[in-house]
């Protein structure tokens, strides 16, 4: 994979059927924009396709042999997975990018390789799901992480790691009034998200009376009489449609996740740094928002996105700047700029970069080095 010259990746889909998908539609955008052939592998429609097909060979086969086990979810992501090897020999692909690699079975990773294959994963799920993540990093010939504290952790593991922000998507996240708009409510608060426990005891201490608040995304962990069941809006919405809802809303707000996986008994992680998409996106809107704190918010954005400790200190907050139309006007019309070289088509060259750069055959002297360096000269 020279550089100059045209470069085809097969690019395995997440699996999962929201957020992470974003990532692979922007990073599909931003590899095409430069030239790339992606060939796409959709991971999350041959994981339903498996399980139906699984489960309805199972219960066939089942009434002539009672004893049969059911098929596990290894089995689901096993099936779903392995035709990428078939789809990536067929293409000649000169590299295979995997996204969160979280539903894909390791032993798909491992063909790949077997086969001679140059395989990376985009991990997105750092440092949440780190534990699993670190465990599919040793397999694959580089990867990147989406949490730059958690590099070292990765670079331990292999040495070809490295970190990669989030990023927006040119043709979804634009400010200005868009002709999606119309079709949502434009309210007060608005929060695009899932309920983690966290974010459940967050919402539940602040007074919402006289402020207009809309709830989307994966609320089902509230009891049915949870008194925030009356904000809870939508269900999960598209990329697309989160963006109208940032548009319309007189603020957005960002709230980090800290749990490591669901309910009220889920550990917390220790440390982190990084913006989410969230963050990308909002911004690229010219939505006003505020955010709990991590280190990355006022390195990008300074004093525009005014940060928060706690729910009093937010709900503070709320108010005073749902109280000044034109100062949070004059905010919000500043965040566009913040993020003007973090969209997809940046961070795709940077994976293209980095696909030459390991991909490239070392030369005589780097191989002399490399001897001298290990003592096998």
């Amino acid at each position: 994979m020279g550089r100059g010259e045209a470069v085809k990746v097969l690019l395995v889909h997440p699996g999962a059927s929201w957020s992470t998908t974003d990532v692979e539609a922007g990073l599909r955008y931003g590899l095409t924009h430069h030239g790339v052939q992606v060939v796409r592998y959709r991971l999350d429609e041959r994981i339903d396709r498996s399980k139906r097909w699984l489960y309805a060979s199972w219960r066939h086969a089942k009434k002539r042999n009672p004893t049969l086990e059911r098929p596990t979810i290894g089995d689901f992501f096993y099936q779903a997975g392995v035709g990428a090897l078939e789809m990536a020999l067929r293409h000649n692909v000169d590299a295979v990018v995997i996204v969160s690699a979280m539903f894909l079975h390791p032993d798909v990773i491992i063909l790949l390789k077997r086969a001679g294959l140059f395989v990376t994963v985009l991990f997105t799920e750092s440092p949440y799901d780190q534990v699993q993540e670190l465990k599919i990093a040793p397999l694959v010939d580089g990867c990147w992480t989406c949490e730059r504290s958690s590099v070292p952790a990765f670079r331990a593991v292999n040495p070809r790691s490295g970190y990669l922000p989030h990023a927006w998507h040119p043709e979804r996240h634009r400010p200005g009034a868009q002709p999606e708009d119309d079709l949502v409510i434009g309210h007060d608060v608005v929060f695009v998200g899932s309920a983690f426990r966290e974010r459940i005891d967050w919402f539940s201490a602040i007074d919402w009376r006289g402020i207009d608040l809309g709830l989307y995304g994966e609320w089902s962990a509230l009891g049915s009489r949870h008194s925030l069941r009356h904000f809870v809006r939508e269900g999960p919405v598209t990329n697309v449609k989160t963006a109208a809802l940032y548009r319309r809303a007189k603020i957005g707000l960002n709230l980090y996740r800290t749990s490591q996986g669901w309910g009220k008994d889920a550990p917390s992680i220790a440390h982190a740094e990084s913006l989410n998409p969230r963050a990308y996106e909002l911004a690229a809107c010219g939505a006003f928002h505020l955010s709990t704190r991590r280190a990355e918010v006022g390195e990008v954005f300074g004093d525009h996105v005014p940060t928060f400790g706690d729910a009093t200190e937010a709900e503070s907050l709320i108010r005073a700047w749902l109280a000044d139309d034109a100062h949070r006007q004059r905010v919000a019309s500043s965040l566009p700029a913040c993020v003007a070289e973090s969209s997809w088509v940046e961070r795709a060259t940077r994976v293209i970069g980095d696909l030459q750069t390991l991909t490239r055959p070392p030369t005589i002297g780097a191989i002399a080095l490399a001897a001298v360096g290990t003592g096998a000269a």
